[in-house]
């Protein structure tokens, strides 16, 4: 801790972000959400405000730099004396009064805004977030530690444990601090479902032991529309079960692998997005942009994006499923149990228990290079589309999960799987075009002459 004090007079109230999610998804109304981060408070005001003016259900994104991520404060004073442009805000850096101004008139009850950040180091963002009274930000101890740098994993466990109990204290003044576990996207792509549940449910019990009581997951759509079914059912199975709290609720990430490079494709990637969210009874979904697979997407883009999904959601309201449909035994949730079990009883401590269930190989995400991870499990893509695991190293799944150990998987079926669902939507785009589809065509720019 910096020794900072935090005073009423530096916070007054804000909306608890999980209320306002619970409350549009109980109206029926899926809530969209970009990745948007400016440097210059100017355009980051501006997206903001694109973003609560759109036509959807949304909440805005203030995402950081990638120097504020990891530290180098000097390096964000530098670019801003010297005008280079940033990646994201610098939340840290900018004087307050800047920010409050950036957020003046447009974050409130009715749009409340998250940060978004990726910091296995992040005391100073947190105390930022306090005294500007933003009470919704994303990550976790092993989600923001194993794929983003070389920062040791009980490093990030004690990051993540002060800046639980530093956010909690905006609750004296009547604040209630959101937290959304980044723990369902790791690495992005290729990490298996049922894995991907039990670390983003891990974390949520992190965050609940520290005494945060408003909490998202995420999960990061993957391969296989079937299996994400599973696996978002399995997740909220397991909040129903053992989450020490009734305010979650489950954010869904359009892909975030290699995208697809046509129009059509990325949209039709996105589109199945926003169903998988309200097929499975999810209430937030963080949207991509058809410019993913080339460059930062505008801030038109961004709003485009928006659009199309809640159109798509709504669209899709009517194969919202009952409960029974979605928390039913599946293959992916027995693995999940299987290891949330195993993690749960290595230390009552759950940041203990995730410390010792990566030494013994309890938890291994394929293809992670950190040192703290073992880096024996491996999967694939089967050629039915679901990602099945090639080897399951020291994972506690054996007689639980089908595992396939006859051919060792070379850097060829690597990249062949990276690449997977780029072809597969680009190829779609090309062979169907896009007529069946009016929800694709009102967002189809026309062709140049």
């Amino acid at each position: 801790m910096t020794g900072q004090q935090l005073t009423v007079d530096q916070l007054g109230r804000s909306a608890d972000f999980g209320a306002f999610v619970r409350r549009q998804a109980a109206a029926g109304r899926l809530v969209v959400q970009p990745r948007m981060g400016f440097g210059d408070p100017g355009p980051m005001r501006e997206g903001l405000i694109a973003t609560k003016d759109a036509d959807a259900t949304t909440v805005g994104t203030l995402t950081l730099d990638s120097y504020t991520r990891v530290g180098e404060l000097h390096a964000v004073e530098a670019a801003l004396r010297e005008g280079i442009s940033l990646n994201g805000y610098p939340v840290v850096s900018h004087p307050q009064e800047t920010t409050e101004a950036v957020l003046d008139g447009v974050s409130d009850a009715r749009f409340p805004v998250q940060v978004r950040h990726g910091s296995a180091t992040p005391i100073d963002i947190f105390w930022s977030l306090v005294r500007l009274r933003l009470n919704a930000t994303e990550g976790g101890p092993v989600s923001y530690c194993l794929p983003y740098g070389r920062t040791p994993l009980a490093d990030g466990v004690r990051n993540w444990q002060a800046c639980c109990e530093l956010y909690t204290r905006l609750r004296d003044v009547g604040v209630e601090p959101h937290l959304e576990t980044f723990g369902g996207c790791m690495m992005g792509q290729l990490c298996p479902p049922s894995q991907l549940v039990a670390i983003s449910f891990l974390e949520a019990m992190f965050f609940a032991q520290h005494g945060i009581r408003s909490i998202s997951l995420s999960y990061a759509q993957q391969t296989d529309m079937g299996q994400d079914q599973e696996a978002v059912g399995a997740l909220r199975r397991l909040c129903a079960e053992l989450l020490p709290t009734e305010n979650w609720h489950i954010v869904i990430y359009a892909y975030m692998g290699v995208y697809p490079e046509t129009y059509r494709g990325a949209h039709r990637l996105l589109g199945r997005a926003a169903e998988l969210a309200v097929r499975t009874g999810a209430h937030r979904l963080i949207v991509k942009t058809v410019a993913e697979s080339r460059r930062i997407p505008t801030i038109a883009e961004n709003v485009l994006a928006l659009e199309y999904a809640d159109r798509i959601a709504r669209r899709t309201t009517e194969l919202r499923p009952d409960t029974s449909q979605v928390l039913g035994d599946s293959p992916t949730y027995a693995e999940a149990r299987t290891l949330v079990d195993a993690v749960l009883e290595l230390d009552d401590d759950i940041g203990t228990a995730l410390l010792a269930a990566f030494r013994r190989g309890y938890l291994d995400v394929p293809y992670c290079v950190h040192p703290d991870n073992a880096g024996r499990a491996r999967s694939y893509i089967g050629p039915d589309g679901r990602l099945r695991w090639a080897d399951i190293g020291r994972l506690p799944l054996r007689g639980v999960a089908e595992q396939r150990s006859t051919r060792r998987i070379t850097s060829a079926d690597l990249l062949k799987d990276l690449f997977h669902v780029r072809q597969q939507y680009d190829e779609e785009a090309l062979r169907i075009g896009h007529d069946s589809d009016p929800e694709l065509i009102r967002v189809t720019p026309a062709r140049p002459a």
